[in-house]
């Protein structure tokens, strides 16, 4: 037979022998069954085994929850750095959208003149949201060469492996440009469509 993983995936593949006798005192049974009729299958295998050996119990695994048990501590770390992404983005927002608020009011009288001066909304929106981007852009540049080596050392507990894609960090990066933009395109939009005489009376 060709080799085949029968460990963990953390470990190279190793030499395995196979060996089939008709006279076994002990031995497991590998047993597929068919979609939708586990129970049925379970039922019949264990009065099986009643009937051609009443002395011991019958007990059984099921190869994919033997597996998964394999990959126990990534589940985990899958979970908690799902919640806690989730987090940071919900947290990153708020902050950005917070600061989006403080840069617009200190700016409303600005961005009143330029509108007077006539200074389109397109314009105006570009110049508020134009620097969260850049914002945005530095952290994405600073975060990728960290990433990219925290997966790479990550990876290298396996001994068989992929390698991480320069486009997966792009991927992320257009992601989180467009999360950022989604955010500050509000707040931007509702500066620049205000009325400008309203913002040059205010005090």
């Amino acid at each position: 037979m060709k080799d085949f993983h029968f460990n963990s995936l953390h470990e190279p593949i190793k030499p395995l022998i196979l060996r089939f006798g008709e006279v076994e005192d002990w031995g497991n049974v590998l047993v597929r069954t068919k979609a939708g009729q586990t129970r049925e299958a379970l039922a019949g295998l264990e009065r099986l085994c009643k009937q051609l050996n009443p002395r011991f119990p019958f007990t059984y695994r099921f190869a994919d929850e033997e597996y998964q048990k394999l990959y126990k501590s990534e589940s985990i770390v899958d979970r908690l750095s799902n919640c806690f992404a989730c987090l940071a983005i919900i947290i990153s927002c708020l902050g950005l959208l917070g600061l989006a608020m403080f840069t617009a009011e200190q700016r409303t009288k600005e961005f009143g003149i330029r509108k007077v001066l006539g200074a389109r909304v397109g314009t105006l929106f570009g110049l508020l949201s134009r620097e969260f981007l850049l914002l945005v852009l530095v952290a994405f540049v600073v975060a990728s060469p960290l990433a990219w080596w925290a997966m790479h050392k990550w990876l290298q507990n396996f001994a068989y492996h992929v390698n991480v894609q320069w486009w997966v960090f792009v991927l992320a990066g257009a992601m989180a440009l467009l999360i950022a933009l989604a955010t500050v395109s509000f707040q931007a939009l509702k500066v620049a469509v205000a009325n400008p005489v309203k913002s040059l009376r205010s005090e």
